[in-house]
This record gives C-alpha cells, sequence and structure tokens, in this order.
C-alpha cells in the first residue's frame, strides 16, 4: 500500500468514528494518521483538506487553519480551502473572519462548482453544507 493510500484509509477510518461518537478510537488513530501524511510527501490540495479536516476532527486547529490556508494560498476561490476556512474561524470564536471567509465562498461557488476537481466531486457533501451555511449568514 503506498503512503497515499494509506493516508486516504486512515482519513476515512477517522472521519468514520468521529461521526460514529467514537472519540477514543479517533484519538487512538491520531499519531497514526498524522503520520501518514508526513510520509506522503508534497500534498495535494486534496490531501492538505483532509488533513485540514483531521485537525479540525482532532481539536488541532492550529493543523486546521495551516491547510486552510496553505490551500487558499495555491488557489485563492478554493471552495473547500474556503469552507474549511470559514468553519475553522467559526469554532474558534472568530465570526467576523468566518463571515468573511463564507462571503468569499458564495461569491466563488459559481465558478469553482464548474471545476471538474476530483476533490470536488470526493468532497460535495462539505461544499454543499458550507455553501448552505454561508447562505444562512445572509439570511
Amino acid at each position: 500500500m503506498s503512503p497515499a493510500e494509506r493516508a486516504d484509509r486512515l482519513y476515512d477510518r477517522v472521519m468514520r468514528l468521529h461521526s460514529e461518537g467514537k472519540d477514543d478510537s479517533v484519538q487512538f488513530f491520531r499519531p497514526m494518521v498524522l503520520s501518514a501524511y508526513q510520509m506522503i510527501g508534497p500534498l495535494d490540495l486534496d490531501q492538505h483538506y483532509d488533513l485540514g479536516e483531521i485537525g479540525e476532527t482532532l481539536g488541532m486547529m492550529n493543523l486546521a487553519t495551516a491547510e486552510a490556508d496553505t490551500i487558499l494560498r495555491a488557489e485563492p476561490k478554493h471552495l473547500l480551502g474556503l469552507a474549511l476556512a470559514a468553519r475553522v474561524a467559526a469554532e474558534t470564536q472568530h465570526a467576523a473572519a468566518a463571515r468573511g471567509y463564507y462571503r468569499r465562498l458564495l461569491a466563488a461557488a459559481p465558478t469553482e462548482r464548474q471545476r471538474p476537481l476530483p476533490e470536488y466531486t470526493r468532497h460535495d457533501r462539505d461544499i454543499t453544507t458550507a455553501l448552505a451555511a454561508a447562505a444562512a449568514l445572509g439570511r
């Protein structure tokens, strides 16, 4: 199994365990999943998003913020980067920053959703959820 495949499997497991409320198991896999991403080498934007989600799930908001920043430096309108940045800002009580990211997300969505990026397909539910949260803020 390649390092990327191992990271993907651990990501899936951690996210599933988190959704099942098995936080003790999530913490058990913490060192393994973080190590798996370190072994990949240079990450693509999808992997940066995955690692950011893992950071968010593990309560490692500095990691989640760093991954969102990395995505947005590479592509300032990347929907997953904006969604991750908005969520982390909201979770860390930075409401003004969260609103700013959500506004950027709404502005970027019409053209960005047309891009055939694999990560947009893979994380379509995350994008849809973020867009709904952004729209709710505007009401």
